[in-house]
């Protein structure tokens, strides 16, 4: 009891006016790169009351900040921090990633034990203390223009902390660039005009203003308007290149090649067509983010600011947890995102997110059509204003019996961050239309499951859920984190909040983790079926005679069969689409036959621990080659820096690795043909097998919890397969629904899911 009370206690100031609490500095101070190695030292000098026997400091961080830990045991490892008192006061040193008030909970802890310090005295730290031979302290991998090393004080030590009145700031910014990127429409009419826009990213992928170079241009067809030449200056984070335009129907592509003429860049597919009346385009959104005012970081201005001027999304959306945003907050996020919305150009959807535990529901994000609409709490939990308590909701079903019950122009989504939303003790379809499959949190294919499985008709949405301030280019930085944050490409007319709504009310919109490729799933039908977009078992719905239908679309098919037809332009080249019916996996389609394997072998490993929080799944490992050596080795979806591939001999590799859900893996190219065999020893799967085993169909190793398993088969050694065509009659069930989805996976690492065609008798 005491533990829970004192922390209740650690976020209250009391009485003690903040200017008696002493003062902090830090050096060095100014711009520094973003995870760049750096040693800190912060002096706090203690205030009028001084600390008192058994009272104590705190410095925290925000919880977003993946800087290295301090620790206090070895001069020569990373992160090493001393602490010291200027009176020789005995202190007691500890750090532990929850030791506040989120969002401020990464806490070095210094406390007195042995004498006290008066006005005047000190205590000095020194993060990442470089003399004994640490590399020192790596700052946080994502920018901040104002990174708090926040002093909390207990002068009094009643374990009630006062924070300095000037906290100790810098400023962390982007390194130089690594890798470019390219932006276009995805489908786009021909003979209107578009944009083009480019940037180059650091290693941690922020936006770099440290280029200044000229980079050439091509694309294939020719684009009337495109430049030969773009010229980058420092200090500028993008260019964006206005007026380009196509006459001619077809797949357009644009490269970005330095002066030697190596290919920094290839745009997303661009898709050129006809002009029709009414005709759906691709738009791109990241919906689903935090800023600084709730447990995210950059302000949420700057959030929106880099969204539409740093990762070019069409639509955004912001989404605090409700428990952490003030009336206050409210009003003035309100406002932002209303001044940032600008139909044809840039929508951005009013929100928040519904943060309640997952047996009352789990964590449901709400938009609104319009802004300064009620904000239904799931608790109260860090706001001290209880004036609108009444107005809280204390479980997911009581939210949606509110936003109905009140008339509320809304949808809602169901998601896994660190609370998973548990469709299954509550949903409601009339305003929850999707689920979340995959974000930076890693990708969560059962909670689709879980919604098929109770015959619900939702649609499939990606997004990131990042804290870090990159809305639309979300990044894992060094922690725990592994996957990129995804993208929901909405399906519709127009660039406009009511076609957005309508999108997601009609589950026309696909889910990627991160890429932008263009995916169409159509099913056609002998026999004339009515198609409903509004859910017939819901209550009235008006439908239409039809053949054919499209994701998201609801089908009442008396007889007969369904002709699915997908057709994909990737990104990079396409490994597999898999074709599902609700939970049963129907065929697994490739655009290379089997005699077009080679010498390349595809190891994959991928699933999570359980559904919360501490879902990571370490693959640290080794595979050791007998018989055959190694001629290349290429990881997967190794985007944390801290988990890398080595190649330690023609042999040998060796990694470090986890998943979260998603998947991870390498390819190798062989020496010795389909000869030998291969080792793999992980913490989860360690198995021997002969390389001639290995062929066109997956060899999977099971381990159990939640997808976890290794995987090994065989790919051609180059495939230049980037867009592909399949075709699949589907035997339908006769009872309930046919929910027809495919799931995409690019050789690179990256996925698509649709949302499905609900087919039912």
């Amino acid at each position: 009891m005491e533990g829970s009370q004192n922390q209740f206690l650690g976020n209250l100031s009391g009485n003690i006016p903040l200017e008696l609490s002493g003062t902090a500095a830090i050096e060095p101070s100014g711009a520094i790169e973003a995870g760049s190695w750096a040693s800190f030292t912060l002096v706090y000098t203690a205030g009028f009351y001084g600390i008192d026997d058994s009272g104590s400091i705190k410095i925290v961080s925000r919880f977003a900040s993946d800087q290295t830990n301090p620790q206090f045991d070895d001069p020569k490892a990373p992160g090493y921090t001393t602490v010291t008192a200027s009176n020789n006061a005995k202190l007691e040193v500890r750090y532990d990633p929850k030791g506040n008030v989120r969002p401020w909970d990464r806490t070095l802890y210094i406390k007195i034990v042995n004498g006290f310090m008066k006005e005047g005295d000190t205590i000095t730290i020194v993060f990442g203390e470089q003399s004994g031979g640490s590399p020192g302290m790596r700052l946080q991998t994502f920018c901040e223009d104002t990174y708090e090393f926040r002093v909390l004080v207990d002068a009094i030590a009643t374990y009630t902390y006062v924070p300095v009145p000037d906290q100790p700031v810098i400023n962390i910014v982007p390194g130089p660039p690594e890798t470019w990127r390219a932006i276009a429409p995805t489908t786009h009419p021909a003979g209107k005009p578009f944009r083009l826009s480019l940037k180059a990213e650091d290693k941690w992928g922020n936006p770099s203003d440290k280029v200044s170079a000229s980079v050439r241009l091509r694309s294939t067809p020719e684009l009337s308007g495109l430049p030969e030449t773009v010229t980058f200056s420092t200090g500028e984070f993008a260019e964006v290149i206005e007026g380009l335009k196509a006459d001619e129907p077809g797949t357009y592509h644009i490269e970005m090649l330095n002066e030697a003429g190596d290919v920094l860049a290839t745009a997303n597919p661009i898709r050129i067509v006809e002009p029709e009346a009414g005709q759906l385009l691709h738009f791109w959104g990241d919906v689903h983010g935090q800023s600084e005012e709730t447990i995210g970081t950059g302000s949420a201005r700057q959030y929106m600011e880099f969204a539409r001027n740093k990762a070019f999304v069409d639509v955004t959306g912001h989404q605090g947890n409700d428990f952490q945003i003030t009336k206050e907050f409210w009003a003035e996020l309100n406002d932002i995102i209303g001044e940032f919305n600008e139909p044809g150009r840039f929508v951005t959807l009013p929100g928040y997110e519904w943060s309640g535990n997952t047996f009352l529901g789990g964590d449901r994000n709400v938009f609104y059509m319009t802004e300064d609409r009620p904000i239904y709490r799931s608790s109260h939990a860090l706001i001290n204003d209880l004036s609108d308590v009444d107005t809280d909701c204390g479980t997911a079903a009581e939210l949606f019996e509110k936003l109905i019950e009140n008339g509320e122009d809304t949808v809602c989504l169901a998601h896994c961050g660190g609370r998973y939303a548990d469709v299954k003790v509550a949903h409601d379809g009339r305003v929850e239309t999707a689920v979340e499959v995959h974000s930076s949190w890693g990708t969560f294919e059962w909670i689709l499951h879980d919604a098929l499985e109770m015959g619900y008709r939702m649609g499939v949405v990606c997004n990131s859920d990042g804290h870090k301030g990159r809305p639309g280019a979300s990044y894992p930085g060094s922690s725990k984190f592994g996957a990129i944050g995804g993208l929901t490409c909405f399906l519709t007319s127009e660039l406009t909040r009511a076609a957005i709504f309508d999108c997601y009310r009609k589950r026309r919109h696909y889910g990627t983790t991160g890429n932008r490729m263009i995916l169409d799933v159509v099913a056609s039908f002998g026999a004339e079926g009515q198609l409903y977009h509004d859910d017939p078992a819901l209550g009235a719905a008006q439908g239409s005679a039809s053949r054919e239908a499209m994701m998201g679309d609801i089908v009442h098919l008396p007889s007969g069969n369904a002709v699915l037809k997908v057709h994909m332009i990737g990104s990079a080249p396409i490994e597999r689409v898999d074709i599902f019916n609700g939970l049963e996996h129907l065929a697994t389609h490739r655009p290379y036959a089997e005699d077009d394997l080679g010498d390349r072998i595809r190891v994959i490993w991928e699933g999570a621990e359980y559904r919360g929080r501490f879902r990571q799944v370490i693959w640290d490992g080794t595979a050791e080659f007998t018989g055959n050596r190694v001629t290349r080795a290429r990881g997967i979806n190794f985007f944390n820096k801290d988990k890398t591939l080595d190649q330690v001999s023609g042999t040998t590799l060796a990694w470090r690795a986890l998943t979260t859900g998603n998947y991870g893996g390498f390819d190798v190219w062989l020496e010795g043909g389909m000869s030998g065999s291969i080792d793999i020893q992980t913490p989860v799967v360690s198995e021997k097998v002969d390389i001639g085993s290995i062929g066109f169909e997956d060899t999977v190793f099971d381990a159990g919890k939640l997808g976890r398993k290794l995987r090994l088969f065989r790919l051609p050694d180059d495939n230049p397969h980037f867009e592909m065509t399949v075709e699949q009659e589907i035997a339908l069930r006769d009872e309930g629904d046919n929910p027809i989805y495919v799931r995409v996976t690019q050789e690179d690492g990256n996925q698509a899911w649709s949302s499905p065609i609900y087919i039912y008798r």
